[in-house]
């Protein structure tokens, strides 16, 4: 049997590694104690209050049996996803390079699954079970484990040969793999990503408040709250700040494939102006596809309008003078009356007294009220 579990181990990694796969490792699937009172923490502290998690997300989390009964073993792969950034002209945002081609979700899941299915065959029964990011599992904490890497400062996985531009994914299986050791390194003194993060978010003991974070303010469907606007500078999705300071992920490089690459420059460097016009069918069209496509073209637009107000280039003005007297959603209209008050133009003034006098919504008229102070 041991001979068997060794050969299903060396085919799964082999197949990994054929379908883009920069490293594969294996950790036995006990639960994780750690793993589950340190989120334990995390949520008590209100870290990730934005998601929310809870208790029972942390138990399911840290206990692969959750995902696959009678499992023992997870195999943990990665894949480097870090492409060349494109030019960004000025008025135009920024974002994360995970999201700028097809959904890594639906990239990861395609190769999990093929792996997992060439392990069942070997094995002659359905021993498998997959997980990427939509189901409860710490994959960073079995991932360090298994030895692809530690985790970081900024609470991101780095590989000493990928950096920590990977995406990971695991196959949970009920076999007994060999164990891989752990890697033996860690970030010392280290503390670029600490320095660099914008808004504060990073601890320094490996602790983040994400909401703080400039990845997360992107991605939430409410109002970001008005003192972190100004800190998230041209971001329009995601942020990649701590990681691109991050002294192993500059050493690793970019070792994304083609498949990586942006769509276009416009989804990895759009135009603030026309973001900030983006409707429902544009943006199925152009962002569906990609990992930006499951918050909705209203989110979007705020982040645009956020955009543009601090880049404080008054030719954005007649936009953001438009969005705020037509844009459907209140969100956006006070995105735009915040960026309108940054300007503090004549132009922009006249266009937020035009708009107080109509304005129904009670955060809008907030909004404005707080930008002609």
């Amino acid at each position: 049997m041991i001979a068997q579990t060794d050969s299903i181990k060396a085919l799964a990694v082999e197949r990994a590694r054929a379908l883009g796969a920069g490293d594969v490792r294996v950790v036995d699937a006990r639960e994780d104690d750690q793993s589950r009172d340190r989120m334990r923490e995390s949520f008590e502290r209100g870290d990730l209050r934005t998601w929310g998690y809870d208790d029972a997300y942390a138990r399911a989390a840290a206990d692969p049996q959750r995902i696959l009964a009678g499992a023992r073993s997870i195999i943990c792969i990665a894949v480097p996803y870090a492409t060349q950034e494109p030019a960004r002209p000025p008025l135009h945002g920024r974002v994360s390079n995970y999201a700028w081609s097809r959904d890594y979700h639906t990239r990861m899941r395609e190769l999990l699954s093929r792996v997992a299915a060439d392990v069942d065959r070997a094995a002659g029964a359905a021993v498998t079970a997959i997980a990427c990011d939509t189901k409860p599992i710490a994959e960073r904490a079995f991932a360090a484990r298994a030895g692809l890497g530690w985790i970081g400062k900024h609470t991101n996985l780095i590989s000493p040969a990928l950096g920590s531009f990977v995406f990971l994914g695991e196959i949970v299986t009920t076999l007994a793999l060999e164990p891989d050791a752990p890697v033996r390194k860690s970030c010392g003194s280290c503390a670029r990503c600490i320095d660099g993060c914008p808004t504060g978010a990073l601890r320094g003991d490996y602790t983040i408040d994400a909401t703080r974070c400039i990845a997360d303010l992107t991605q939430r469907t409410d109002p970001i709250p008005r003192e972190m606007r100004a800190l998230i500078g041209d971001w329009t999705w995601g942020c990649d700040i701590c990681q691109l300071v991050c002294p192993p992920t500059q050493n690793a490089g970019e070792q994304g494939s083609q498949a990586f690459v942006p769509y276009d420059a416009a989804t990895a460097a759009p135009a603030l102006t026309e973001l900030l016009q983006l409707r429902s069918g544009e943006f199925k069209r152009r962002y569906a596809r990609t990992a930006m496509g499951w918050r909705g073209a209203a989110v979007l637009r705020r982040n645009a309008a956020i955009g543009l107000g601090n880049a404080l280039d008054r030719s954005a003005i007649p936009a953001l003078s438009a969005s705020l007297e037509s844009d459907p959603h209140p969100m956006v209209r006070g995105a735009a009356a915040w960026a309108l008050g940054r300007m503090a133009s004549p132009q922009a003034i006249d266009a937020l007294r035009a708009r107080r006098t109509i304005e129904t919504d009670p955060t809008v008229q907030e909004e404005i009220s707080a930008a002609l102070l």
